[in-house]
């Protein structure tokens, strides 16, 4: 498994000593510019995701406690823990039971796991509604038992990402992966690559972004020479990438944390980002840093014309460092009065240092009893769950000019209800007010609250589980994406401010009707491409005119257009099209159909053979399946075209017979 990073920076905040000049010196960083335009790095905030926790029951490949507890074949208890802060998990549909006494309020002392879409899905609902802008999914050496369950993450916040509109890119970090120089190249090539198709994943200057942890860090589990590192960069580069480097802090004076050697290596990246864990831990370390290591580190990528991410943290709770907001603060502040070209937050989720900016537990109500956790109010100042996503969506207003420079902080620790302990009623009279072969919609009765309901959640309940479909702030809502002839029961729950939820509504069974063999599955469907020329791109292949069309890059064959039907269906038949016109003249593509539960992991459902388009008899082919298969993801994959040298489409189409 990846080493958590602070294993390698115990006596990290020694060594920074050794740099300091005093707190209160000032520095200006006059002379430092912006590199590139804004982007999906530049001038915004990005956040690490790390996506690395499961628990034994959720269907991940790992099948273990993986990242929440040491001995991962057994739950994570007091003697079996791998983490030093308790989530907040009251947004999770589903939970799993710990080895842990209850929490302090007398409820069950339950974990998440990453593998849930819905886990993923809040945690870039989170992102969305705090105006987060980008995560950096972290990527360790999928070759190992870890690589399935990495695998199917990916996929998991790709579909997150879209739904949100958040962005995010790949992070390798390259911690004990000993066969990194060649490896690294066939995962982006083989698997990774695909996902840079999506709308949601980050570019900057035109080039799909990715980011390498750990080159040049003075330590044994990052035993890379220069040469086979700056291979590596400028392989990435010559694949059209815009190349992020997670660098040691020392990376500039090449001491310390860094090896030494390495400035071609630094100096070949498009980003620095310098790693601060360990490094600091109060407001007087990161005003040092601000004269030792922010201003110096700017005017050095400013010569070289390279883009600066320096990384912010909040603080581990269970050091005590975070002074409810004013250390995360001080750092946005320094690094905004700098004149920094973006922000990295150090970390989206990473309860195992206590590091983490998503919810967390935010008194000892909310966390177990026998466990020793701190919360969020461990400094007398009550904090709500939620406080650092709001704390980060503060600072990202300050990078982006949307609020003044300053250095107090803004960002209130307790908002609404803050002493609010009641959760709301049950919503009531649960029933459905129509359906069709894909939705269902439903009404219910409001629930009531001593403060107030803010929304409410709704249910698909299987195996007495619940799975988030949706939320509203009313009484009614329709359910989409469903599977035709297929019965689905729900149940809603009432929500307040201060994260209170109510026991279910009752519970409504629904069949959805049958679906036509004439309706067309992918109209108006969310897609995905390899590639495409000029204005010619992948979503014009499901707006149902035929006049439009996708078209891949050109003499660069293999090529694949995408349609996500939205969920698992019943797939038989695929019609594509090209423009009516007869300036079409008569080709043939040869195509094959693949299929795929998850969009990381795709099975070929039908052969690939030449099809004929002739505009005399409509310029339309069809592609039968031997037999129908169940699948979300339909792709087409286009290895040769005698009419032009690219893949085309004009219309995909997706039917059940």
């Amino acid at each position: 498994m990846g080493v958590t990073r602070r294993a390698l920076l115990q006596t990290a905040i020694a060594v920074a000593a050794t740099g300091a000049v005093g707190a209160t010196q000032t520095a200006v960083a006059g002379g430092a510019f912006a590199a590139s335009s804004p982007g999906d790095v530049v001038g915004k905030i990005t956040v690490g995701y790390q996506g690395w926790f499961a628990c034994i029951g959720d269907g991940a490949p790992i099948n273990a406690w993986w990242h929440w507890s040491p001995n991962s074949s057994q739950p994570p208890s007091p003697s079996n823990t791998g983490i030093v802060a308790w989530p907040d998990v009251r947004e999770y549909t589903r939970t799993y039971q710990t080895g842990y006494a209850a929490l302090g309020n007398g409820q069950p002392a339950t974990l998440f796991s990453s593998y849930d879409q819905q886990t993923v899905d809040t945690h870039f609902l989170w992102m969305q509604q705090n105006n987060i802008d980008t995560a950096a999914l972290q990527r360790f050496n999928p070759t190992g038992g870890e690589g399935p369950t990495r695998d199917a993450m990916t996929a998991k916040v790709r579909t997150a990402a879209e739904a949100h509109g958040r962005k995010f890119y790949i992070m390798y970090d390259v911690t004990d992966w000993t066969n990194m120089q060649s490896e690294i190249k066939t995962d982006w090539t083989n698997k990774m690559k695909a996902y840079t198709a999506s709308s949601a994943y980050a570019t900057q200057n035109g080039k799909p972004v990715v980011c390498i942890w750990g080159f040049g860090f003075s330590d044994d589990k990052r035993p890379f020479a220069p040469a086979p590192c700056l291979d590596v960069v400028n392989w990435f580069k010559d694949q059209g990438c815009y190349v992020i480097g997670g660098v040691p802090t020392w990376w500039r004076t090449g001491d310390r944390d860094s090896r030494a050697g390495f400035s071609d290596v630094y100096h070949a990246f498009h980003m620095i980002s310098p790693w601060m864990v360990g490094r600091i831990g109060n407001v007087g370390d990161a005003d040092n840093f601000y004269n030792v290591a922010t201003v110096p580190d700017l005017a050095e990528c400013a010569a070289h014309g390279i883009d600066y991410q320096p990384c912010v943290l909040p603080g581990g709770v269970t050091d005590r460092q975070r002074a409810h907001g004013d250390f995360m603060w001080r750092q946005f502040y320094n690094m905004c009065r700098a004149g920094v070209q973006g922000i990295y937050i150090s970390m989206f989720d990473e309860y195992n240092e206590g590091n983490q900016i998503a919810k967390t537990a935010e008194s000892q109500a909310w966390v177990p009893t026998n466990s020793g956790f701190l919360a969020l109010d461990e400094d007398g100042t009550a904090c709500s769950s939620d406080y650092y996503l709001r704390l980060t969506g503060d600072g990202g207003r300050m990078l982006k000019g949307q609020i003044a420079l300053t250095a107090t902080r803004p960002t209130q620790p307790v908002v609404g209800g803050g002493g609010d302990t009641v959760p709301p009623s049950a919503p009531g009279s649960l029933h459905s007010t129509g359906h069709t072969d894909t939705t269902v919609a439903l009404a219910w009765t409001a629930a009531t609250d001593n403060v107030g309901v803010t929304g409410y959640r709704v249910r698909r309940v299987s195996g007495g589980t619940g799975t988030q479909v949706g939320t509203t702030s009313g009484t009614t809502f329709t359910v989409t994406g469903l599977t035709p002839q297929t019965a689905y029961a729900f149940d809603v729950l009432a929500l307040d401010a201060a994260g209170g939820v109510s026991q279910p509504s009752n519970q409504v069974t629904v069949t959805t009707d049958g679906t036509s063999a004439n309706t067309d599955l992918a109209l108006h469907k969310s897609t995905s491409e390899s590639s495409h020329t000029q204005v010619y791109g992948s979503g014009n292949a499901v707006d149902g005119d035929q006049n439009t069309y996708w078209e891949s890059a050109n003499n660069a064959f293999p090529q694949w257009l995408q349609v996500d039907l939205g969920g698992a269906t019943t797939v038989k038949r695929i019609v594509v099209d090209l423009p009516p016109s007869a300036a079409w003249a008569t080709r043939s593509q040869t195509i094959a159909v693949q299929g795929s539960t998850d969009g990381g992991t795709f099975s070929t459902l039908l052969a690939a053979a030449a099809h004929t388009f002739d505009p005399a008899s409509g310029n339309t082919s069809t592609l039968t399946l031997p037999t129908a298969v169940s699948t979300r993801y339909v792709r087409l994959v286009f290895t040769a075209n005698t009419g032009w040298p690219a893949g085309q489409a004009s219309g995909l189409h997706v039917f059940n017979a």
